[in-house]
């Protein structure tokens, strides 16, 4: 069961983080403060750390500052600062996300899922990884996840998902992709590629690379 550390001074909140993470099959442990929640960090091992910028104690930034000088333990800032400085800052001291209050709690856990997953991919030495935000391609098994969820695609959708993944930011016109991905065996025209990218799979797929 993979373990997941709360360090959050609201109660509310973090009772709801928990309640949420234990449906879905976690083992939640709870901080209130941000020195303890920095001391059971470094004392125990966690897959996955969601703390809370505004702490008594310390405040977030000081405990992911203090914690990424001995774990990379994934973290997910979790507070009420919307501004982009705060993100950046989060973000730049070694945190793997960034949410605001008021959160999805559903959004949050798939977040979990995806960020425990990267991370045991890296740490398990997998190296023909492309991720995109919640979405991740291992090229060595040939499979796609989302928000930690296996999705299963047809041989082409596969191979036309991966190719705009490895050319991001770029535009192709159906000639290429038709010559790219179907090649010499392919039989038929370039409708064929239109008919893929406009099935709702591609179009979920797509969007979701290029709003990262």
């Amino acid at each position: 069961m993979k373990r997941v550390l709360i360090i959050e001074d609201d109660k509310s909140i973090a009772e709801l983080e928990k309640d949420y993470l234990e449906i879905n099959g976690f083992s939640c442990t709870i901080a209130s403060r941000g020195t303890n929640g920095l001391e059971m960090a470094l004392a125990e091992e966690f897959d996955l750390i969601i703390i809370d910028v505004m702490l008594p104690g310390m405040d977030g930034f000081q405990v992911i500052s203090a914690l990424r000088e001995k774990k990379q333990t994934p973290v997910i800032f979790l507070s009420a600062k919307p501004d982009d400085i705060s993100k950046i800052k989060g973000l730049g001291l070694g945190a793997d996300d960034y949410m605001t209050k008021p959160f999805s709690p559903n959004e949050l856990v798939a977040r979990v899922k995806a960020h425990i997953q990267r991370h045991e991919i890296l740490r398990n030495g997998k190296k023909d990884i492309i991720s995109a935000g919640s979405l991740i391609i291992d090229k060595t098994a040939h499979s796609v996840s989302s928000a930690g969820r296996t999705v299963a695609l047809t041989v082409k959708e596969y191979d036309l998902l991966l190719f705009l993944a490895e050319n991001p930011n770029r535009t192709f016109s159906k000639d290429v992709l038709f010559d790219r991905i179907w090649g010499l065996d392919a039989i038929g025209d370039i409708s064929t590629v239109a008919g893929y990218i406009f099935s709702a799979f591609a179009i979920r797929s797509i969007q979701k690379m290029r709003s990262i």
